[in-house]
């Protein structure tokens, strides 16, 4: 890349990178870097979600209205969430991993939580944004330690009946870039299972609790929810927001309409974004191909600093990504890299912006 002029206007906009470092903190991380390089660089910031962890701090950034609740997490123990309240939209917007995420089992995942975690909480977060008088509530699904196709916050709802009702007159977003069904070999049990500590036994009692489950949601909403895409994200939570009358919505779409994003990246020179681990489902709805669909009609380069790169440079282009590095290869180690997250990045972000004018 060459041409550039003296000073540039640089969009900061990564999504989180696993459980290293929430989108804001990458934000941090690659600004601090990138302006020791360039300090006269004026830096945007711009943390990004898919509707996944980090989904509510994004949020937060942009609207404020932070409110806390004590809610059930995703075994035995209570845990603080954090929700968000546009007062001004009547606006909720809850992050499904702050009641039943990963990070909330204490541990490893193993095939015992994955067969006791449940949804619960969520569920606890969306009455109290129901008592809060949200006329919107937006749902971000990912990052989910549980698998209960959403029965957790069917049942802290009252039940299916009840739960449908303290619906009526409002609009219920499920907002996930997930596509997958509920059931079946791309279904949530067999495809984030594993990842949830499944074993294959484990994976294939999931999927028969499921299978029943699925009967009761299909009735409530009238129609076969149980196989519209995104039924299975969020271990099915997707499913149960659908059959309650919610609508599925791209989660990195939601944070770009409500934090402006468009504009950001049009009065760009540079976009630098980033997650956890870039490869093929990079592509297909997430945030980089959002900002990449939005930089290449105008031309503007298109970073990314990611914890791992899978996708070779052919890839890239066609994507419309002017180039990728490894956080991990500047670290030296995978491990390296997630244990020193946020300086390994800062440490990638002060070298690529150092070396801009030979990328």
């Amino acid at each position: 890349m060459t041409g550039f002029p003296g000073v540039l206007r640089v969009l900061v906009a990564p999504d989180c990178y696993g459980d290293s470092l929430t989108a804001v903190q990458a934000v941090d991380a690659i600004a601090a870097g990138w302006l020791r390089a360039r300090p006269g660089d004026q830096v945007v910031r711009a943390p990004q979600s898919d509707g996944g962890p980090g989904f509510v701090g994004v949020l937060a950034e942009r609207l404020g209205g932070v409110r806390h609740a004590r809610v059930s997490g995703p075994l035995a123990d209570e845990v603080d969430a954090e929700w968000v309240y546009d007062a001004a939209t009547g606006t909720a917007y809850i992050e499904c991993a702050q009641a039943c995420g990963l990070a909330l089992l204490g541990g490893p995942p193993t095939a015992q939580t994955a067969l006791a975690a449940h949804s619960r909480g969520v569920g606890q977060l969306v009455e109290a944004a129901v008592l809060a008088g949200a006329s919107t509530i937006v749902v971000g699904l990912g990052g989910s330690g549980c698998t209960d196709g959403g029965r957790g916050l069917i049942d802290a709802l009252g039940g299916p009946a009840a739960a449908r009702e303290r619906f009526d007159g409002i609009r219920l977003v499920a907002a996930t870039d997930v596509e997958h069904p509920l059931l079946g070999p791309l279904g949530a049990a067999r495809i984030f299972g594993p990842q949830k500590g499944a074993d294959p036994p484990t994976v294939e009692i999931l999927e028969q609790r499921l299978t029943d489950w699925a009967v009761h949601l299909d009735a409530l909403a009238g129609c076969p929810v149980s196989s519209q895409p995104g039924a299975g994200a969020a271990g099915g939570l997707g499913a149960a927001l659908l059959a309650l009358g919610g609508r599925r919505e791209s989660g990195a779409a939601v944070i770009a309409e409500h934090t402006g994003l468009a504009a950001d990246i049009a009065a760009a020179d540079v976009i630098v974004t980033g997650e956890g681990r870039f490869d093929d489902q990079s592509l297909h709805g997430k945030v980089v191909s959002a900002l990449a669909a939005g930089a290449r009609p105008r031309g503007i380069p298109v970073l990314v600093l990611a914890g791992q790169v899978t996708l070779d440079p052919a890839v890239l282009r066609d994507a419309g990504i002017t180039a990728a590095h490894s956080i991990a290869d500047h670290a030296g180690s995978v491990q390296r890299a997630m244990d020193d997250a946020a300086a390994q990045l800062a440490g990638l972000a002060e070298r690529t912006a150092a070396q801009l004018g030979s990328v």
